[in-house]
Parts: structure tokens; C-alpha cells; sequence
């Protein structure tokens, strides 16, 4: 009779075990990261933005949402991490040679290397940073870009999430003629003119329990982290439940105890 008891006992809380391991978080391997996309000091950029990802594995699902670009003109946008870079947007303090712009090379200390270049389809490589025919052109002054299943190492994601990674939206108007023009040659590729490489729009992404850009922007990503706000819900359903079943099984202790000493 004590074995029999012992068995009631037990079923309930293993049972109860099995659903709280299931309702456990998600991995920290996925997750969003989102970031506002604010003008680059010194740059002449009139606009802004929002920028969302979703972090699944290696795997990336990127939107981002720009205002205030040069239109009709495309626009190179990249993910740019550095293992010593300040994971920060530049400052004017970045301005080192004194020309009273910012390059996208003087950026570098601060938001890092290109890692992912978000192009429109192709290659997303490093070394499609420069593919101005595959980067999306900005419509009136705006950019509404999505893309999914952009593969990445383990070490960029985990950055993604870590806070350390910025996204940075290129291609500046300096003189104000409504082109890709002048006189001084792009820090990147001589044959481009700085105006076309040079910085617009940057923003660090953080860690987020957001599943959707905050303006409401389609969610383009299959992303892992949507319902992990509410695992602890689950979780403290789980352990109320458990409490419950380990009430009930007291209760029916006491009552067989009182039937027996009857």
C-alpha cells in the first residue's frame, strides 16, 4: 500500500516535469535584434529609419525601413561588426582627416568591417560590398528592404544579439546636385565618387522581445523567439499545476491514512 501510494505521488510530478522541460525558453542561439537608424554626423543626411533582424540559428531574416536617401539612386547597406571596433555609430570625433565628412573607412573603428552585405538577391558576401546594380534604389528618398535566409557564422550571429553589430545604410547627396558626383574619389573603390560610398544612416542592434518592426513593417523572418515572452507564463502555469498536483496527492494521503486508522 505505501509502494501504491509512492507511485501516485510521483506520476503527477514527472508528468509535470516533462511539461515545464518542454515549456523551458527558446534556444539563446535565436532571438531579434532591432535598432534605429539615425543621420551620420557631418554627412548632410536629413532622415531615419528602423532596422529589425531575426537571428535563427546562423540564419538571418533582415527588414530595415529608411527615410531621407537620395532618390532614385541605389543605396549599399551592410552589416558591419569589428572584434575590436567600439560597436558604437561614428561621431564627429571620427572625422580624422578634417574634411568635414565622414568616411565609410573613418567609420570603421567605431561600427567595424562589412560582414553582410544586404544586397536584393545574389550574393551577400563581403565581397558583393560594392554591387551597386544589386542594392535596393531609394523610391522618393525611401527604402523598404526585406530579405531572408542569410547565412552567417556562429560568432556574427551571437554579436547580432550581443549588441554588437550595426547596420549601416551608405551613399550621401555632399553637394546637393541630386547625384552620385564631384570631385573627390570614394575611400573604397577610386572609381566611385565618395558620395556614393560615404555613410548615410547607421544603427546598433540590440537584443529585442519584439517579433515585428516597431512602425509596423512586414515581418519577413521566421525568427525563433516568437511566444518567448510568454515561456515564463508557461512555465509558472507549469509549477502552479505542479503545486496543484502535489496538494491533491497530500490530500489523498491523509484520506487513506484516515480510512486505514478507522
Amino acid at each position: 500500500m505505501k509502494a501504491r501510494t509512492r507511485t501516485s505521488l510521483a506520476a503527477p510530478a514527472l508528468a509535470l516535469a516533462g511539461l515545464l522541460a518542454v515549456a523551458g525558453p527558446a534556444s539563446a542561439d535565436d532571438g531579434t535584434a532591432q535598432g534605429e537608424l539615425a543621420p551620420v554626423p557631418l554627412n548632410g543626411v536629413d532622415g531615419g529609419g528602423d532596422a529589425m533582424v531575426w537571428v535563427d540559428g546562423t540564419t538571418l531574416n533582415v527588414e530595415f525601413a529608411a527615410t531621407g536617401l537620395l532618390a532614385g539612386s541605389p543605396h549599399a547597406a551592410h552589416l558591419h561588426y569589428g572584434e575590436d571596433a567600439a560597436h558604437q555609430c561614428p561621431s564627429e570625433a571620427d572625422d580624422s582627416d578634417g574634411s568635414g565628412t565622414i568616411t565609410t573607412t573613418e567609420g570603421v573603428p567605431s561600427y567595424g568591417s562589412v560582414q553582410v552585405s544586404l544586397t536584393t538577391q545574389g550574393d551577400t558576401s563581403p565581397d558583393s560590398a560594392l554591387a551597386v546594380d544589386r542594392f535596393d534604389t531609394a523610391d522618393g528618398g525611401d527604402i523598404d528592404y526585406q530579405r531572408g535566409s542569410i547565412e552567417v557564422s556562429q560568432d556574427l550571429a551571437d554579436s547580432i544579439l550581443d549588441g554588437e553589430v550595426a547596420l549601416v545604410v551608405h551613399g550621401v547627396d555632399h553637394d546637393g546636385s541630386g547625384a552620385y558626383d564631384g570631385d573627390t574619389e570614394s575611400d573604397l573603390d577610386p572609381s566611385l565618387p565618395a558620395e556614393a560610398t560615404d555613410p548615410a544612416l547607421c544603427g546598433i542592434l540590440t537584443a529585442s522581445q519584439m517579433d515585428e518592426m516597431p512602425a509596423g513593417g512586414v515581418q519577413t523572418g521566421t525568427g525563433g523567439t516568437a511566444g518567448v515572452e510568454h515561456a515564463g507564463l508557461i512555465a509558472g502555469g507549469g509549477i502552479a499545476l505542479l503545486a496543484g498536483a502535489g496538494l491533491t496527492a497530500a490530500l489523498a494521503v491523509r484520506r487513506r491514512r484516515a480510512d486505514l486508522e478507522s
